[in-house]
This record gives C-alpha cells, structure tokens and sequence, in this order.
C-alpha cells in the first residue's frame, strides 16, 4: 500500500497564538523521523458555508500506517497533542491511506 496520511482540520480558539501552535508543530515534524513530508494551510476564501469556521489544516504524510502508528503513540506527539487540543475550538482528523489518481509530476 501507498503512503499514509494524517490530516487535520482546525478552527482554534479566540486569543490563541496560531503562529505559535504552527511553530511548534513544525519543530515536532521534524524531529520525528517516522513523519516523510509535512505541510500546513489557512483558508482563504471565507466561505463559512463551506468550511463550518474551520480556518487551518495541517497534512503529515507517513511511508506505511506503522509509521503513521509510531508517531502518534510517540511521547513527543502525546505531549503536543495536549497543547494543540487545549487550543481548539474544533477539529476535525482522518487517517488514510493516500490512493494516487493523478500523480504529482516529478520535482525539478
């Protein structure tokens, strides 16, 4: 099977320091081997309708769901699991094995 990804979606609370939790979460990404690619992004068209006040999703991309299972049992994800969660007013996760229909070409 293909990779494996981890994606989140989050709308945070009133006075929370987003660029923060974003800063934290990258630091956490990159030190956790297990985790191949991460990536995040704000919404921004506004359509409430659409996106239910969700404002942030973040993406981490794993090689096999052992990999995926490896980092979220890691003590590291525990601990900021607890700050991210404190800080939201709603999420939304899936876990999923990525089925490929049109491929990324290559990178120059």
């Amino acid at each position: 099977m293909g990779e494996f990804k981890h994606l989140c979606m989050a709308k945070f609370k009133e006075g929370v320091v987003v660029d923060d939790i974003i800063q934290e979460l990258t630091k956490l990404a990159a030190e956790l081997d297990t985790v191949k690619y991460f990536g995040w992004g704000k919404d921004v068209l506004n359509q409430e309708a659409l996106t239910q006040g969700f404002t942030h999703v973040f993406v981490m991309t794993f090689a096999s769901a052992e990999d995926l299972a490896a980092c979220m049992s890691h003590e590291k994800h525990s601990a900021f699991a607890a700050t991210f969660m404190a800080a939201l007013d709603k999420v939304v996760v899936m876990d999923f094995p990525l089925v490929f229909v049109k491929p990324a070409p290559p990178l120059a």
